[in-house]
């Protein structure tokens, strides 16, 4: 069944159809004397000096924190008229969930009746672009001159489920990044464990030979009212991003991370110190995620390659037995799903394991969880970085790609057992290294494949994957050439105490029952960690500003498939930036986009022919989840086998 989150209607204000980093050659005249709005000192040599030492001191790279910026008073009522007179859209994407208002530079653009509903706001923007304000982080950053006129900022509020995972900021010609917060209610100190901080990456030398950052940050920055924070952006080296928020739900008490966020870019042209920038040597975390390139291991000469029209050998049939569901080894039902892939090139096959292996795996996985303080018990809170990450997993990175964790491979003294059956292997890290070390690679499973899909696996690459709730996720990327088929063995256990095994039994539970669980977490698409394919963005347009999905659109005709409300891609540019296109043109674009979602489940294989410069992603894992996403994901070098043997 197809799942979609309707985008909530915002009312008409002031502000709904903003664009985004308009020059402002006919603002409102700035107040005489911007200082008036600011705290006291801020100014003053010593405070200046005091935060220009320890911006350049600060690490894992420079930035600088003043605890408070404006007067009280001006920000307590710029915070009013932020949630009085502006409309705030949810956009979700790949990299971030915010709800957001248009940018204020269009604040320009207004009649002076709508002015007259922002005068406070008004004054902190002209304050902050001000050239007063601009020449003190000129003198704390060492960053050179910035344009007064190219304004780039909105207002974003972070409620419960709300996130923005790692990039580095660098697009374009922004210069300071900056994010000033309003955090409320304004009267109460935000707690650690709601969430919502400013988390920054100590980087190191990617096997390209470029800077990407460690998989877990080494700062963690609370918001704090009237907090503002600043850095120099710098490709390959700001990294950061912004913890999920925990609280501020429905029906709470209005806990939200509400903060004013932007850019300051470099002297324009026609602007004092402006000067034409040069492309810079380091890629950005942006262009970085154009592509992606798999190490693959090439199948042996000897056996020979399996032919599609070759019927599996008993060999074959007597290795996969213990690892598939007897249906989907029988003839007739290898040649139905072979019809359905050709036509839709895409399959999700429920109950796949065996059910031994299917029903001695998932209470494992739960207990996993339970164990590694990533199950129920933890009711939502973010849990460590380290979570799970120890004894047989670690996790992988950069986060500017992707975390989640892996097995660590077998140490090298480490005794080599056979078990048989399979599922009476002592943990469920021994099962799924099982399935990734044994079936995945398999020349029976290859076969399998070949009779399926029709197509002629030559390569694959192939792991075992978690996906811990608050912490993990794969961004957009894709391969630029080739042709690739997908197969992911979805081994996520359902909601609450549910044992199915795919679906089957659901232990004494009554039908409304089991349907009630299935309107919420994974299924309602309340936890993230979605499978979606994206088609490929036009080559004028920026990879980096795919727009959320509030839609789905499946790929199978029809078909069905599990679908659910996805986002689109990848904005790794930036914690503010704001979609330039109005909501209908959104709409229209994701629905043209989205080529497939599927939700987590358990005992659930995806089989998807992707092609080249197709965009796939796995959604960010919320702390509301219940527990981990499981999989087994294997990835295919394809060719294919010509009819009269050609070639193939």
């Amino acid at each position: 069944m197809a799942h979609s989150h309707p985008r909530p209607h915002s009312p008409e204000s002031v502000t709904k159809k903003l664009k985004t980093s308009h020059l402002s050659p006919n603002s409102p005249s700035i107040d005489s004397d911007p200082t008036l709005q600011f705290a006291d000192n801020l100014f003053d040599h010593n405070t200046t000096a005091k935060l220009h030492t320890g911006y350049v001191a600060n690490d894992p790279f420079k930035y600088a924190i003043v605890e408070k910026l404006f007067q009280d008073d001006l920000l307590k009522k710029v915070k009013d008229e932020c949630l009085s007179e502006l409309s705030f859209t949810e956009k979700e994407t790949d990299i971030y969930k915010v709800n957001q208002t248009g940018d204020l530079a269009s604040l320009n653009y207004l009649t002076e009746s709508q002015i007259s509903l922002l005068p406070n706001l008004l004054t902190l923007r002209n304050a902050l672009y001000s050239d007063k304000f601009r020449s003190f982080l000129q003198t704390v950053t060492g960053c050179g001159p910035l344009s007064g006129k190219k304004q780039d900022m909105s207002v974003n509020s972070y409620t419960k489920g709300c996130h923005l995972l790692n990039h580095d900021d660098v697009i374009g010609t922004r210069r300071v990044s900056y994010i000033l917060y309003m955090p409320l209610p304004h009267y109460t100190f935000w707690q650690k464990d709601w969430g919502g901080a400013l988390e920054l990456y100590p980087v190191k030398e990617g096997a390209d030979g470029h800077l990407e950052p460690e998989a877990m940050p080494s700062k963690s920055i609370p918001p704090s009212w009237n907090q503002f924070i600043f850095f120099e952006v710098q490709p390959g080296r700001s990294f950061h991003s912004v913890e999920e928020v925990v609280v501020g739900g429905e029906g709470e008490d209005g806990r939200n991370r509400l903060s004013i966020s932007g850019w300051f870019h470099a002297a324009q042209e026609g602007e004092e110190g402006y000067i034409a920038e040069a492309a810079p040597e380091t890629k950005s975390s942006r262009e970085q995620l154009a592509s992606t390139s798999t190490v693959f291991t090439p199948y042996p000469e000897i056996p020979e390659a399996p032919h599609p029209d070759t019927a599996l050998s008993d060999e074959h049939i007597g290795f996969l037995s213990e690892f598939l569901n007897p249906v989907y080894l029988q003839p007739r039902t290898m040649e139905t799903l072979s019809a359905r892939f050709a036509s839709e090139s895409s399959l999700e096959l429920h109950s796949f394991l065996a059910h031994p292996l299917a029903e001695a795996l998932q209470p494992r996985l739960r207990e996993a969880d339970t164990r590694d303080g990533l199950g129920i018990d933890r009711t939502g809170r973010i849990p460590a970085h380290t979570a799970g990450s120890k004894g047989a997993w670690t996790v992988r990175g950069p986060p500017h790609k992707w975390r989640y964790c892996v097995l660590n491979p077998p140490r090298p003294d480490a005794p080599a057992a056979a078990v048989s059956p399979r599922a009476a292997h002592a943990s469920s890290d021994e099962i799924l290294r099982s399935l990734q070390n044994e079936l995945f690679t398999s020349p029976a499973f290859r076969a399998w494949l070949a009779a399926v899909s029709r197509l002629l696996p030559l390569s694959y690459a192939a792991e075992a994957r978690r996906f811990r709730p608050g912490l993990d996720y794969t961004l957009a990327t894709s391969e630029d050439a080739d042709v690739r088929l997908d197969v992911v063995l979805g081994l996520t256990p359902g909601v609450g105490e549910k044992t199915r095994n795919g679906e089957g039994s659901s232990n004494g539970k009554s039908s409304l029952a089991s349907a009630l669980d299935d309107v919420r977490g994974w299924q309602a698409a309340e936890w993230g960690g979605w499978e979606c394919y994206m088609a490929p963005h036009n080559e004028e347009d920026d990879p980096a500003v795919y727009r959320s999905g509030s839609h789905s659109k499946s790929a199978n005709n029809g078909s069905s498939k599990d679908t659910a409300s996805t986002s689109h891609t990848a904005n790794a540019n930036g914690v503010h930036s704001v979609p330039e296109d109005d909501d209908q043109e959104m709409d229209d674009e994701e629905e043209d986009s989205t080529l497939l979602t599927v939700q987590p489940g358990f005992n659930r294989l995806l089989l998807v022919l992707r092609d080249e410069r197709v965009m796939r992603f796995v959604k960010y894992v919320s702390a509301a989840a219940e527990g981990s996403r499981w999989d087994v994901c294997g990835e295919y070098e394809v060719g294919m086998v010509d009819d009269d043997d050609d070639e193939s």
